[in-house]
């Protein structure tokens, strides 16, 4: 299986006035083709800038500091001001020029909100023109909306509502549209960053169910930010817990959900709701993060953890094997 993705060691650090707050500190992990990754997370826990990461759209005052981006490109692309070769390519060596082809063509994100993603001044279909002629500009207006009728209706949009203005479709709607935005040029990778939060459960299932169908289709590699494990149980082949921008546990789906490994892990299911389940009572996570500006010694959850040893507030665990088939960071484990 070829590597569509490869992180090493990144670090993203964000300066204010109280100091300097690391939001992903020294991340690694590697994405298959055809291959969904879930992020989960409290907020806060560096999910979202992450994915931007991946695409050099960290905002101000947040700099990616050191580590590497390596996206796999399938063709040469080349416009008039040169050409990227296939192969692996380093997202965070590429210039202005190279990454405005990169974006939307060979990487694509879907944005949390809709409503302020989109331009309110412009048609639907006047945003699937630009989009497409920012990478061909010898695209016709005509081409680009047939090619945007396609798209929307696969997402279950009519074809006719591309003279529409955002604010004239439902929540659901625009969050189609925005996944179609991300589609249309058929990209290798799809980041999509809480897809669903703002969406009641029917429309949410319904937008899983064609984001699914839609992967199939068109041979997609994903990266599925949330904070909703139970979006990532449907969806997710492997789900990466992030705890104050650092991995706590990364596992196959099915293996992480039948058996935690992290205390976080464990924690964060235990607080999610089970209809099945009447007479099971919600836990809750004691205390907050942490300071990402003044972080504790040793293991960033042990103040919260109520498994803490001695060595929780001294060191700080490594991430190491775990006997689910992933990786796990936890003196729990691999101890003599």
């Amino acid at each position: 299986m070829v590597d569509v993705l490869r992180i090493k060691d990144l670090i993203v650090e964000y300066t204010t006035q109280r100091g300097t707050a690391r939001a992903v500190d020294r991340v690694s992990l590697t994405l298959g083709e055809n291959r969904t990754l879930g992020l989960a997370g409290e907020s806060g826990c560096g999910k979202s800038t992450l994915g931007r990461s991946l695409m050099k759209l960290v905002p101000y005052p947040g700099k990616i500091v050191s580590g590497d981006i390596i996206l796999n490109i399938d063709h040469d692309i080349t416009w008039k001001k040169g050409t990227i070769k296939k192969g692996d390519v380093s997202i965070l060596e590429l210039n202005d020029d190279q990454l405005r082809m990169i974006r939307g063509s060979e990487i694509a994100y879907i944005f949390q909100d809709p409503m302020t993603s989109l331009n309110p001044m412009l048609s639907i279909g006047k945003h699937f023109i630009q989009i497409q002629q920012a990478h061909d500009p010898t695209i016709e207006d005509e081409q680009a909306l047939e090619r945007a009728k396609e798209v929307l209706e696969s997402l279950g949009i009519l074809a006719e509502r591309v003279d529409d203005y955002p604010h004239q479709f439902s929540g659901g709607m625009r969050q189609r549209v925005m996944i179609g935005l991300g589609l249309v040029l058929r990209p290798r990778l799809l980041i999509a960053d809480e897809p669903t939060t703002s969406l009641d459960v029917i429309v949410e299932a319904q937008i899983l169910e064609e984001m699914a169908e839609l992967k199939e289709k068109f041979n997609l590699t994903m990266i599925l930010i949330t904070h909703n494990l139970g979006v990532l149980a449907q969806t997710a082949d492997d789900v990466a817990i992030m705890y104050t921008g650092r991995l706590a546990e990364l596992a196959p789906t099915e293996a992480l959900f039948e058996n935690p490994q992290h205390p976080y892990t464990e924690a964060l299911l235990q607080s999610v709701p089970d209809v099945t389940k009447p007479d099971k009572k919600l836990a809750w996570i004691p205390g907050a993060p942490p300071d990402l500006v003044n972080p504790p010694d040793g293991c960033m959850f042990n103040p919260r953890c109520p498994f803490a040893m001695d060595i929780c507030k001294q060191e700080e665990p490594p991430l190491i094997q775990s006997d689910t088939g992933g990786l796990v960071a936890c003196h729990l484990y691999g101890r003599s």
